[in-house]
Parts: structure tokens; sequence; C-alpha cells
């Protein structure tokens, strides 16, 4: 992996980040974490989460340190990252109606209000996101991106950790991200 890149793994939220971070650090690739955010129900792996990373349009001295590192990013955040940096973004993906249900089982499971926004609304918002944020990453010359599907992963690691490791430059254990994965985790299936 190169040493002055930034490893960010991003998507929308349920979309599997969680996983892909634990898939890298099996791999061998250092993980910028501060485990605020301990493992639930919901993430029983961990989430893999650095609370600056959401304080990214003012805060940025953080960025130093996480070269050579993965940096899990939700995908409104890419964005605000500067250009004087160099990425690598793994971008997850996932069926529309299984992040929606995931996110729906995780507030309930949390006793918050589930909303009043309708699926098919709220699948058209985000579908509207990814697009712009796919444009905005595709004209960015300071970042290479790898699209991965959820599901290809969980039903067969072995092929995706390796297009993962190849990307990343090689020099990972791709045997080890491939058994990083939890095919039991993958609850809501379209």
């Amino acid at each position: 992996m190169e040493d002055n890149a930034i490893v960010i793994v991003s998507g929308l939220p349920r979309s599997g980040t969680s996983m892909m971070m634990k898939m890298l650090e099996a791999g061998g690739v250092p993980v910028l974490t501060d485990y605020e955010r301990t493992a639930d129900e919901d993430n029983p792996k961990g989430y893999y989460e650095f609370e600056r990373v959401k304080q990214i349009e003012r805060d940025r001295e953080w960025l130093p340190e996480a070269c050579g590192k993965a940096v899990k990013m939700v995908s409104a955040l890419l964005k605000h990252l500067p250009a004087d940096y160099y990425y690598k973004v793994i971008f997850m993906r996932r069926e529309m109606e299984e992040i929606l249900a995931s996110q729906h089982q995780m507030l309930v499971r949390r006793g918050e209000d589930t909303g009043r926004t309708g699926n098919d609304k709220m699948t058209a918002l985000f579908r509207r996101h990814v697009q712009k944020v796919e444009e905005w990453i595709a004209a960015q010359p300071n970042i290479d991106v790898l699209y991965v599907h959820y599901s290809a992963v969980v039903v067969d690691p072995g092929p995706q950790a390796t297009r993962i490791n190849e990307f990343l430059g090689g020099g990972l254990d791709a045997d080890a991200m491939a058994h990083a994965v939890d095919p039991s985790l993958y609850r809501q299936r379209a």
C-alpha cells in the first residue's frame, strides 16, 4: 500500500463500511479509529469510526495522521476532503432496500423516531446523493476510487479481497481480509 495515500472507506450509512474497515485491518492496513463508538447489536464487530472525521469541514489537523491508514467517512463528507492529499476511496454500494431496512432496524432498536419519509422518497434522495458524490469523485484528480458491492463481498469475499488488495497496491493479506467477513451479519437482504 502507498504510504502517502489516505484510504477512505465511504458509502451511505449501513452500506458495509464497518465490515470493509475490519477487512482492511485484518489485511494489514492500519486503521484510524478512536473506538469511542463501541460495538453493539447493530455492529457487533465495531463501528471503526474516528469522531474528528465528522468535523472535517472545520478540522483537518488530523489528516497527516491518516496518511498510510484507512479511515471511515460517510459519503456526504467526501466533498470536504482537501485537494492537497492523495486518497484511495473504497466506496461501498448496497441495495437501497437493504440500506433502508438496516437503518430502520437500527432506529427501532434505539427507540428513535423512524421518520415519516417513505421508502420511495428516501430511495430517490439517496440515489441522487450517490450520483452527485460519484460525479464529484470522478472530477477529482487526487482521488482513485474502487466501488465494492456489499453483497458481493458477503457472498464470495475472496475475489473482492483480491480486488481491494490490487487497488491498494498489493502486499495485503487477502486471505485474512476474506476471513474477516462474517456472513451471519448480512441480516437485511433484498
